[in-house]
């Protein structure tokens, strides 16, 4: 914010220029995910910094630590009114919402088809508001690690674990679909396995667990549901994990799916829990791979390369970069931090504003641009207008 109020025109000798950042006219609408706290928190105050009023609607899957937040707020001294957080029913706080002729943005995290469709109700309102709203959005993610024949075989097993599994695999970001050269694979696996069946596993009040629940009764159905699939189908085999339970709890074990068909369900579907499905291609087909990577998906948020040969990771990174706005070179696809790797992704994946980014604050503003002339001028006439 202070570099966005820090840039200004230059001056001339004949008038003053200013550039005035103003706030949008109208408020702006947060409407956040359960997954990352601190997001929640950001998204509705990062166009408060800049000076707007805010409707805040957390997920209803979240509602006790976004009251915190709230707290957190207030605390710091946010004067009631700046930030106004809304529980109930989503459908109608939107709906009063986005009909209200003062709504000037959405700052949105969440899935791709509800940001879709608040995107074409607020096409459907367009008239009825004052002004042209800001829409900003981060969404679903079906994120890749590839890794070349030439890749450590330990590291791409332990970028699988911590990033297809931490957190349950409930990040946006969360790696879901992998493609190892069979060469590499039988030791891949060894490695994964040992990963995944030392994993502690158990409630979040206990720090040492790598593994909880998932969030709620919805998700752990679904992710069953494939499971239970794959545990049929005669394109895909179960590597490791596959139960679950939710007699204490919705806990479904990390589940690693091997597949014969590079679009297979659970290589192009967003899960969003602990299922990660491996596709194994021929050594000498990796610029075929990358093309399959590119294209198998509509989402374009995070990913990642492992590869000790340079030329084959420069490559990898010219041939991907559209398919990620998150890219990683022989790290896993998870764990941006702010001031280093600004988070978002284009595409099925959102608008790539960049969230905690100089580049997400400057959707928040209206700048107007104030010249001052010292002296006037008294003669239409332009000096081309003579003879």
């Amino acid at each position: 914010m202070t570099r966005i109020y820090d840039e200004h025109p230059e001056y001339t000798a004949e008038a003053r220029h200013r550039l005035e950042d103003r706030k949008l006219e109208g408020f702006v609408y947060a409407v956040t995910t359960f997954n990352f706290t601190d997001i929640a928190g950001n998204l509705p105050s990062a166009p408060a910094l800049l000076g707007n009023v805010v409707v805040w609607k957390p997920s209803d899957s979240q509602v006790y630590s976004a009251k915190v937040i709230m707290e957190v707020f207030k605390e710091a001294g946010l004067p009631d009114g700046v930030i106004n957080m809304v529980m109930g029913d989503p459908k109608m706080i939107t709906d009063v919402v986005l009909e209200n002729r003062d709504f000037a943005g959405l700052h949105f995290t969440g899935s791709t088809t509800v940001f879709k469709n608040l995107w074409k109700q607020i096409g459907d309102n367009i008239h009825n508001y004052r002004s042209y709203p800001r829409i900003v959005g981060e969404t679903g993610g079906k994120d890749f690690i590839i890794a070349h024949p030439t890749a450590n075989p330990k590291q791409v097993a332990t970028a699988i674990s911590r990033g297809a599994f931490e957190f349950q695999g409930q990040k946006c970001s969360a790696a879901s679909r992998a493609y190892i050269p069979k060469s590499m694979w039988e030791e891949v696996k060894k490695f994964v396995v040992e990963d995944v069946k030392s994993f502690k596993m158990g409630s979040p009040e206990d720090m040492s667990n790598f593994i909880t629940a998932v969030i709620h009764e919805a998700s752990f159905d679904k992710l069953a549901k494939y499971i239970d699939a794959a545990k049929k189908d005669d394109e895909a085999e179960i590597v490791v994990g596959g139960n679950y339970d939710k007699s204490k709890g919705y806990f479904v074990e990390p589940t690693i799916i091997l597949t014969k068909n590079s679009r297979y369900s659970t290589m192009c579907t967003e899960l969003f829990g602990p299922v990660m499905t491996i596709y194994l291609y021929e050594d000498d087909k990796w610029e075929e791979t990358l093309k399959e990577v590119d294209t198998a998906t509509d989402y374009a948020l995070t990913g990642a390369i492992f590869s000790q040969d340079r030329y084959a990771a420069a490559q990898a990174t010219k041939a991907l970069q559209n398919a990620a706005g998150n890219f990683y070179i022989n790290d896993k696809p998870t764990g941006a931090v702010v001031g280093q790797q600004p988070f978002g992704g284009a595409r099925g994946s959102g608008t790539n504003d960049k969230a905690g980014s100089i580049l997400n604050l400057y959707r928040w503003i209206s700048p107007r641009t104030i010249k001052e002339t010292f002296v006037s001028a008294t003669d239409y006439r332009y000096p081309f207008l003579g003879e």
